[in-house]
């Protein structure tokens, strides 16, 4: 499948194309994935540790980047391609992950802010 015009050395090893590797192209090449087809991994530079994927074709994300490609934020973080950490208040947030477009907490009834770190108007007391 993946050999080049000229076939194999004497020795048994096949000469192969780009996207193959092994003694007899029975493998992708590091930055492929999917044998034996071997697509190019096209792991986002921004948010992938390297240009490998696993044989399924999932890329290594740093800890704040997520998706297949490594395309998106992790949750926990928001604003790709700069995945920031949501940093919701522990006291006045529902749990800590927040919206991943606009980093907005989810709040507990009577708090507000984008991190749910205040009072709404009328209130007074945080965290109480």
């Amino acid at each position: 499948v993946g050999t080049l015009p000229g076939g194999c050395d004497s020795a048994g090893n096949c000469f192969c194309r780009a996207e193959f590797a092994g003694p007899r192209c029975e493998q992708c090449s590091p930055g492929y994935h999917s044998y034996p087809h071997c697509y190019a991994c096209s792991c986002d530079s921004r948010g992938a540790v390297d240009n490998n994927c696993s044989p399924a074709g999932q890329c290594r994300c740093h800890g704040n980047f997520a998706g297949h490609t490594c395309n998106q934020c992790a949750l926990g973080f928001y604003g790709y391609p700069s995945c920031t950490p949501c940093q919701c208040s522990r006291e006045g947030s529902l749990h800590s992950t927040c919206d991943q477009d606009t980093g907005q907490c989810s709040c507990r009834p009577k708090v507000t802010g984008l991190r749910c770190d205040s009072c709404v108007p009328g209130a007074y007391g945080f965290p109480h």
